[in-house]
C-alpha cells in the first residue's frame, strides 16, 4: 500500500493519504469502512458532560474499577 503520511510543523503525523484506487479496493474489501463517523445521540453527550461536571465538583467520590465491580457483583 502506497500511504504518504502527513505531519504538522512539529513533524508530528497528523494524517495519512490513501490513493483513490488503494481505498476503492479497501472498501471493496471491508463493507462499512467509508463510513467516516458515527453519530452519537445527544443524550449521550450530555450524560458524559453531566458526569464530568460530577466528577469535577465531587472528585473524591470516584469508585475504583475493581471496588465498583466488586459492589456490583455482591448485588447479584
Amino acid at each position: 500500500m502506497n500511504l504518504q503520511y502527513i505531519s504538522d510543523s512539529s513533524g508530528k503525523t497528523t494524517g495519512v493519504f490513501i490513493p483513490i484506487n488503494e481505498w476503492n479496493e479497501l472498501k471493496n474489501k471491508f463493507e462499512g469502512i467509508e463510513q467516516l463517523e458515527i453519530a452519537i445521540p445527544d443524550w449521550h453527550v450530555e450524560q458524559v458532560r453531566g458526569r464530568i461536571k460530577e466528577f469535577n465538583n465531587q472528585p473524591d467520590q470516584l469508585l475504583d474499577f475493581d471496588n465498583a465491580i466488586d459492589s456490583i457483583e455482591k448485588e447479584l
